[in-house]
């Protein structure tokens, strides 16, 4: 899941075109009694949030039919934008450049982030000369793919530490596959080597390698959220509603069961689907670092990005406004059916909505 995360060198002309593509709908919508099919792309070794709530029983009148696998949030919302799938998930930073490009999507709910369990981490080797920021001019710093999330957090962590642009412009960003970036860091191919989930694990396991930074020491909240299509989600509030009820149960699910409640649960949903996958990789599931409760979208985790493109050119200041791009209005936990404290199953309470408003109603803000 977190691999979804790349926006900054999607430039306008390049996100737009595409999406001016006229393809397929994503969904068939049922006759009277039958359930809304949403394609989507998954994730191997994993299980995304929609298929958790398919497995729970909570996407009542909606049904998934899976397409594929990606572990590219550009090519999940693209994907989402064009009409190839119902839905799709990237960092929120791609999203924001995505809409600012044209792209009729909006994004519904928080899928991952980072917490002091579950976070990516920027590793050198123990005898490593590397100790600050300053430090990473000239030097190789490997990750999944360029201008995605992994680069951003460096950009930002070498822009909080005082290096001018032209000095950041000089730090090399290199592509290493996530199985292969541990071996690289440690046979010096590269200086730097991001690391989490389970090859973060494996490689603290082995020993001899030590932080630079991590993520959480710029923002540990949600960096992910899961988009729709406009004008699906126009033409079919209902089945809209179910999708985001289903899947913000999912998520509270996962935040209130007890970690080996949930990992055994993900294990029997890979090995029921029959994809061919192993399980090893589920194992290491600490959280998937989603803050709000049931996947509730925080202003701020759309703003931060906001502001920061808008500061380095990559986006014009009025492009677009935050409520065009989030709502909370189909998420229960925002909009006070679930206590916010109480598991997926909650008896509903009367609360009072966010008092921001998204492009589609009430409880646009979160919390």
């Amino acid at each position: 899941m977190h691999t979804r995360r790349h926006f900054l060198r999607y430039t306008a002309t390049a996100a737009a075109a595409p999406l001016l593509t006229a393809c397929a709908p994503s969904h068939s919508p049922g006759a009277a009694g039958e359930a809304t099919v949403l394609r989507h792309q998954g994730s191997p070794g994993a299980v995304s949030f929609p298929e958790l709530a398919v497995d729970l029983g909570y996407l009542d009148g909606v049904a998934l039919e899976w397409v594929g696998d990606t572990t590219s949030g550009p090519q999940s919302i693209q994907a989402a934008a064009t009409g190839d799938t119902g839905y799709g998930g990237a960092f929120n930073g791609a999203i924001l450049k995505l809409v600012a490009a044209g792209a009729p999507v909006t994004a519904v709910l928080a899928y991952y982030g980072s917490d002091e369990t579950t976070y990516s981490g920027y590793y050198v080797p123990e005898d490593s000369p590397l100790t600050g920021a300053r430090d990473l001019v000239g030097a190789k710093v490997a990750m999944n793919t360029l201008g995605a999330h992994h680069e951003f957090v460096v950009r930002e962590w070498l822009a909080r530490n005082g290096l001018t642009g032209e000095e950041a412009a000089r730090v090399e960003l290199t592509v290493v596959p996530p199985v292969n970036a541990e071996q690289a860091l440690r046979s010096g191919q590269v200086d730097v080597a991001t690391l989490s989930g389970v090859h973060r694990e494996k490689a603290l396991e082995r020993g001899g390698l030590r932080p630079l930074f991590t993520d959480t020491d710029l923002h540990a909240f949600s960096y992910g959220s899961i988009v729709l299509r406009n004008d699906f989600i126009e033409r079919d509030p209902a089945a809209t509603r179910a999708f985001v009820e289903g899947v913000s149960r999912a998520i509270r699910w996962t935040q209130t069961r007890p970690r080996e409640e949930v990992v055994d649960r993900f294990v029997a949903v890979i090995e029921r689907r029959g994809r061919n996958e192993d399980t090893e990789t589920i194992q290491y599931w600490k959280s998937d670092g989603v803050a709000g409760p049931g996947g509730v979208i925080a202003e701020r985790e759309f703003s931060v990005w906001h502001d920061w493109l808008v500061r380095n050119g990559e986006l014009a200041e009025g492009r677009i406004a935050l409520a065009d791009v989030y709502t909370n209005e189909f998420n229960p936990y925002a909009n006070g059916t679930y206590a916010p404290n109480s598991g997926p199953d909650g008896e509903p309470v009367s609360a009072a909505p966010s008092a921001a408003s998204g492009p589609h109603g009430t409880a646009g803000g979160g919390r």
